[in-house]
């Protein structure tokens, strides 16, 4: 039935593909760069930004909030079917999420909820539910899209794919220095630990795993760093227009 759910979504996505705006799916483990570069590169090119994996925290959060464990079917079902997810850019570059009514835009940046969507986002009650959601946010085109798996499930026909990565001590200490500026006082051999820990969950699940598409574009942030990545990935998306 799963694979049946992703067949479907890959031939309506592609019979959409031919009459819009280029989609641009941005994929990468944690710590890559994934929403600033892609928030950068969405207003560069005017087009609009979905932050997907924001949408997976907020099923996470609100499944911490509520005491549904990650292996609760019907729990999960539930928050996907109910939760209510809308997303706010504001002037500042801050794209403020609200969950359910509430700011959340903070609080599913924690480690605890960063840990809990990795298991999460597993099931595929959760996944098969957002995908859904995901899709339409991007249907009409012109618009970025960054998550885990954008270019190889909900998108698999998108104009630009790239594969956003670094080095994974870059990565953690980009995190690191994220909790730091949130007031928290983090590890940083705790930040790593969890960073590989989220690698592996992330790359090994059994649904949608987290892994470069055949026809996307690597883009390693270690050396080239923010303003590199945002230059290489519009020139890209230039060129698909």
């Amino acid at each position: 039935k799963l694979q049946f759910l992703y067949l479907i979504a890959h031939q309506t996505a592609s019979v959409q593909m031919s009459q819009q705006k280029p989609i641009v799916a941005i994929d990468g483990p944690v710590g890559a760069g994934k929403s600033s570069v892609s928030k950068e590169v969405s207003r560069r090119l005017g087009f609009g930004f979905v932050d997907t994996g924001a949408c997976y925290r907020c099923v996470a959060l609100t499944s911490l909030r509520e005491g549904v464990e990650p292996d609760d079917d019907a729990g999960l079902e539930k928050i996907v079917n109910t939760v209510e997810i809308s997303f706010n850019m504001t002037e500042d570059g801050v794209n403020h999420v609200i969950c359910n009514g509430k700011e959340v835009t903070t609080d599913i940046r924690k480690e605890e909820v960063s840990m809990r969507a990795s298991k999460t986002s597993k099931n595929p009650v959760v996944r098969g539910g957002l995908m859904g959601l995901q899709r339409r946010l991007g249907s009409a085109g012109g618009v970025v899209l960054e998550g885990r798996d954008i270019g190889t499930v909900v998108f698999p026909d998108a104009h630009v794919k790239i594969y956003l990565t670094a080095d994974e001590k870059v990565r953690a200490k980009r995190r690191y220095d994220e909790l730091v500026g949130k007031g928290e006082t983090p590890d940083f051999e705790k930040v790593l630990e969890d960073l590989k820990e989220r690698d592996h969950a992330d790359m090994t699940r059994e649904v949608a795993p987290l892994k470069q598409a055949d026809d996307a574009v690597l883009v390693d942030t270690t050396d080239i760093g923010f303003e590199g990545s945002v230059d290489k990935i519009c020139q890209l998306v230039k060129a698909k227009m």
